[in-house]
C-alpha cells in the first residue's frame, strides 16, 4: 500500500519557522520526485505545488512565492522528504499536501501526480 505521511504542521508566529516530513513508503522512493503542495482557508488546492525534489538526481524546485524561505531535502535511507520552511508569513497558513511523481515535468504541478498524502495543517499566526 503506497502511504505519504506528512508530520510536523502546527501553529507558528510570523517570522517562525517550522519543519515539515513526509514519510514514504509502498513504492520505490528513489524513482519518483516528492514535494509539497497547499491548500489556503476557503481556497482551492494549489494546482502549482510550492516546491519539489527529485529523488533521481537531487534537483529541487520552488514556486516564486516561496524561493529563499522554503527548502526540500529528502533522506533517501529513511524515505523521508523533508520542508523546512522560514520567516514564515500569515499567508503561509494552508493545509500542506505531501504529494509524489514518477516525472519530472516542466512544472511542479497536480495533474502530474500518482500520489497524495492526507496533509498537515500550518498556522502562521500574525
Amino acid at each position: 500500500e503506497v502511504q505519504l505521511v506528512e508530520s510536523g504542521g502546527g501553529l507558528v508566529q510570523a517570522g517562525g519557522s517550522l519543519r515539515l516530513s513526509c514519510a514514504a513508503s509502498g513504492f520505490t522512493f528513489a524513482d519518483f520526485t516528492i514535494g509539497w503542495f497547499r491548500q489556503a482557508p476557503g481556497k482551492e488546492r494549489e494546482r502549482v505545488g510550492v516546491g519539489c525534489i527529485s529523488n533521481v538526481d537531487g534537483r529541487t524546485r520552488y514556486a516564486d512565492s516561496v524561493k529563499g524561505r522554503l527548502t526540500i531535502s529528502s533522506d533517501n535511507t529513511r524515505n523521508t522528504v523533508y520542508l523546512q520552511m522560514n520567516n514564515l508569513k500569515h499567508e503561509d497558513t494552508a493545509v500542506y499536501y505531501c504529494a509524489g511523481a514518477e516525472v519530472w515535468g516542466r512544472r511542479w504541478q497536480s495533474e502530474d501526480i500518482g500520489y497524495w498524502g492526507r496533509g498537515t495543517q500550518v498556522t502562521v499566526s500574525s
